[in-house]
């Protein structure tokens, strides 16, 4: 796990007296492009890399530190996965955020709190195991019989705007994501459907939901990872 951690720092002067608090956090270095190396002790599926990832990001605020460094680290540790290390250095630099070993597994806010990044969230793991896109496997019920048509509102839980679609029941939870993608741009994998308590899987076809005419879907919207403040309408 990462964490926050508070730097040392010299012991004040005697009362009366005045004197800088000094921090000794080393030499800032420049960020290395170099995604770091490791192999998972349990081989990890992409979603499981996925979820841990969404684990840590969602609790590491905890750790103490400032929310607004850790927004900056996950944009950073996004950016320097996809490629992006120009980006990444300007987010870290940008953020006055300082790397003595120039990686986001150790670096310093400009108070000197110490943040430590595990290396799952900067890059996968060598035997990461390859999973079958969900939409390689929806295409076959797809492309099946229409089925009926049926109003659907969803409500969005970035904007608790609702949405209301006319689907089919023979359309699964997938295509349907993409419709919703394309009214309001927000990606598939960004969305978590619930409805009756429960989470609707992407291969499930609307007629096995049990949605019925009237009824609402709860469309939870996970953060874009360039935006980890969330989206705002």
């Amino acid at each position: 796990m990462g964490g926050c951690i508070g730097a040392h720092r010299d012991n004040g002067p005697p009362s009366g007296e005045s004197s800088d608090v000094t921090v000794s956090i080393g030499r800032n270095q420049p960020l290395k492009p170099e995604k770091p190396k490791w192999k998972s002790d349990v081989p990890l599926t992409e979603g499981q890399l996925r979820s841990k990832r969404d684990e840590f990001w969602d609790t590491a605020p905890a750790f103490e530190g400032r929310k607004e460094i850790w927004d900056a680290l996950k944009a950073a540790a996004y950016a320097l996965e996809t490629g992006d290390h120009s980006l990444a250095q300007a987010i870290v630099d940008g953020a006055n955020i300082s790397l003595p070993n120039g990686t986001l597994m150790d670096c310093y806010d400009e108070l000197g709190n110490r943040y430590q990044l595990p290396v799952y969230v900067l890059s996968a793991p060598t035997n990461l195991i390859e999973e079958v896109s969900d939409s390689d496997t929806i295409q076959d019920a797809d492309s099946a019989s229409p089925g009926l048509e049926l109003p659907i509102k969803f409500r969005l839980s970035h904007t608790n705007k609702d949405l209301k679609l006319y689907v089919r029941t023979t359309d699964t939870v997938w295509k349907v994501k993409k419709r919703i993608f394309e009214e309001e741009g927000i990606d598939p994998s960004r969305q978590r459907w619930f409805f009756s308590g429960r989470l609707l899987s992407d291969k499930m076809k609307i007629e096995d939901t049990k949605i019925s005419k009237g009824f609402v879907v709860q469309v939870i919207v996970s953060p874009s990872p360039c935006n980890p403040a969330g989206d705002h309408a």
